[in-house]
């Protein structure tokens, strides 16, 4: 069954909410964002989460220091890495590894040491699907997460279309820029029972 992972959360509520709903994993956004959280902010959210769910902490082109700085202080499962990404970045981290690719048309699929792929629209956090069209997974050999305006309506298509390992969301599931519990309990219906939206 495809995993679902919800990215973004700031709140007891909103991380309470993912879990009991059925999220596979919890994102904390480290980078600079309306949704970023600090290292102390996410080290409290992460007692919430049962060992089950997995961390998840998002980075625009870390240093390895920092990586390995919120790994320990938040006790991160996985590193998610947008931007750019050194040779060694990923080489013995003491967590799994997701390196983020923004499909933009060229069809471009990097060779990457990550344990996992993040297939995302061009501006990450958008709520921007990007073109299905322009990605194709065939033979990728890490498993891949699919990202980028997925919502309730559209990710039952997505999961049709693309087959992953895991879809992941943050702004379809917000209101007025707001985690909305109502959307994340939906969401994770639709994935995990297969409803497609009405929309």
């Amino acid at each position: 069954m495809t995993k679902v992972k919800i990215c973004g959360l700031s709140t007891e509520e909103a991380v309470e909410t993912a879990v009991s709903a059925g999220a596979d994993y919890i994102g904390f956004v480290f980078a600079p964002s309306k949704r970023q959280v600090t290292l102390e902010e996410a080290a409290e959210l992460a007692k919430l989460i049962p060992s089950d769910v997995k961390k998840v902490g998002v980075f625009v082109s870390p240093s390895r220091v920092e990586l390995l700085e919120a790994i320990d202080k938040v006790g991160l499962d996985l590193v998610q890495v947008h931007g750019q990404v050194a040779d060694d970045l990923f080489e013995n981290l003491p967590c799994a590894s997701i390196q983020a690719v923004q499909v933009d048309g060229n069809g471009h699929v990097p060779n990457s040491q990550a344990d996992y792929l993040l297939f995302d629209a061009p501006v990450a956090g958008s709520g921007q699907p990007f073109d299905w069209g322009q990605l194709d997974t065939t033979g990728l050999a890490q498993p891949f997460f699919i990202a980028g305006g997925l919502n309730e309506d559209n990710v039952v298509k997505a999961i049709q279309h693309f087959t992953p390992y895991a879809v992941d969301v943050s702004s379809g599931v917000e209101t007025d820029g707001q985690k909305d519990h109502e959307k994340i309990r939906r969401f994770i219906e639709r994935v995990k029972h297969g409803i497609s939206g009405t929309k």
